[in-house]
C-alpha cells in the first residue's frame, strides 16, 4: 500500500516549524484558534527547543528518551502534574505535525505519559456565600466618588462581577467589547467570546444597571483592533486602552488580601468555580450551569454538582452515632483504674 504521507529524513528546526505553523492555523481549533492559543503553542513548543539547546541536542532529533528526560527536569522544578501534561500535549502536537508533513517517521512524544494527577477532579476552590459576600463589600461603593475616580470604582465592580456573579474567565473579560453588548427585551446580554465557543450570558439587572452607568460615564473610547473593549484604562497615558488579563488579576488579588480572603488556589478562576458551585447550590439545574459556563461536555460540568450534592450526601451525617456524649459506656471507663504508661 503507497504511503499517504512521503517519509523525508528529519531537516531543519525550521522546517518543522513551519510544519508546525501550518498546523496551529489549520488544525487547531478547527482552523478558527485564538492568538491567546497561538501564541501560548509556539511558547511551550519554544521552551522544549530551548531545553534541547541547553542538552546539546536538536530537537528535529529527538528520541522517546529526550523527551521522557524533559519530564523528569519538569518535575524537579516543581511543575504540577496538571502543567506537566499540557506541556507534553503540545510537545506531542508539534512532532505529530511534523510527521503528518513527511519530516519524521514517528512521534518521540507519543508514548511518553504525563505524571499522576493526584488531586481530585472536585478538589477546586471557591468562595462560600458568606466570603462572597466579604470579598464584594471591600470594593469601594461608586455611588461615594465622582469623575474618573468613580469610573474606575465602576470598573472594579463590574470586572468582579463578571467573574463571580457572571462566571467568566480572565481572558473572557479581556476579550469582552462593547459591540457584544445587546438589549434582549428587558435584559442586557453580554455575547462571551470563549474558549471553544461563544455563549450568551444573561447579566444581573443589578449588573446591567451598573454597566449601562459605566459605559455612559466613561464616554467615547476607539477601538482597537479586536473592536471596542469593554474595560479600558482610565487616565494617564494608557487611558482608553483595553485593560490586560494581567491587571484583572492583580486587581483580583488585590480585593482578595484587603477581604482577608486570598490564600493559595483562590485567585480569579477560583470566582469562576465560585459562581459555578453557588449556581448549581442554589438551583439544581446542572443544564442551565452548563449553559452558564459554556461547558461543551456536562461532564466538566458535573463536578461542580458532584461538590454541592456530595456535601448534602454525605454519608457519614446518617450513621446513628452522636460524638462527644457521654453515655454508660464511657461513665463505666471513667470508674475503671488508670494505667500509667
Amino acid at each position: 500500500m503507497t504511503p499517504l504521507v512521503t517519509y523525508h529524513p528529519p531537516r531543519t528546526s525550521s522546517e518543522m516549524d513551519a510544519a508546525f505553523a501550518d498546523f496551529l492555523r489549520v488544525d487547531v481549533a478547527n482552523g478558527d484558534a485564538s492568538q491567546d492559543t497561538i501564541r501560548n503553542y509556539r511558547n511551550e513548543v519554544a521552551l522544549w527547543a530551548a531545553w534541547c539547546i541547553e542538552q546539546g541536542l536538536d530537537a528535529a532529533t529527538a528520541t522517546v528518551t529526550h523527551v521522557k528526560l524533559y519530564r523528569s527536569a519538569l518535575l524537579e522544578n516543581k511543575y504540577n502534574p496538571i502543567t506537566i501534561r499540557w506541556k507534553l500535549s503540545i510537545v506531542r502536537r508539534f512532532y505529530e505535525a511534523a510527521r503528518n508533513a513527511g519530516l519524521r517517521p514517528d512521534n518521540p512524544a507519543a508514548g511518553v505519559r504525563s505524571p499522576r494527577v493526584r488531586q481530585a477532579a472536585e478538589d477546586f476552590k471557591y468562595l462560600c456565600d458568606e466570603e462572597l459576600a466579604t470579598f464584594l463589600s471591600v470594593i469601594p461603593n461608586p455611588d461615594e466618588a465622582k469623575g474618573q475616580d468613580q469610573v474606575r470604582r465602576l470598573r472594579s465592580v463590574l470586572m468582579i462581577s463578571m467573574m463571580a456573579l457572571q462566571a467568566l474567565r480572565t481572558i473572557e473579560v479581556h476579550r469582552a467589547n462593547v459591540e457584544d453588548l445587546n438589549e434582549k427585551g428587558e435584559n442586557l446580554v453580554l455575547l462571551v467570546r470563549g474558549k471553544t465557543r461563544d455563549r450568551i450570558n444573561y447579566l444581573r439587572p443589578d449588573t446591567a444597571k451598573r454597566m449601562k452607568e459605566y459605559l455612559c460615564l466613561r464616554g467615547k473610547i476607539e477601538p482597537d483592533k479586536a473592536g471596542t473593549p469593554l474595560f479600558t484604562a482610565v487616565g494617564h497615558e494608557r487611558g482608553g486602552m483595553r485593560l490586560s488579563r494581567r491587571y484583572i488579576r492583580a486587581q483580583t488579588d488585590k480585593y482578595l488580601r484587603l477581604s482577608g480572603l486570598k490564600r493559595p488556589g483562590i485567585s480569579n478562576h477560583a470566582l469562576r468555580h465560585t459562581a459555578a458551585t453557588l449556581g448549581y447550590m442554589h438551583t439544581g439545574d446542572l443544564r442551565a450551569v452548563q449553559e452558564f459556563l459554556g461547558h461543551s461536555d456536562p461532564r466538566q460540568t458535573s463536578r461542580y454538582a458532584h461538590v454541592v450534592d456530595m456535601a448534602k450526601r454525605n454519608p457519614a451525617l446518617f450513621i446513628q452515632a452522636q460524638l462527644g456524649r457521654k453515655g454508660a459506656a464511657s461513665e463505666a471507663a471513667a470508674t475503671e483504674p488508670k494505667i500509667e504508661d
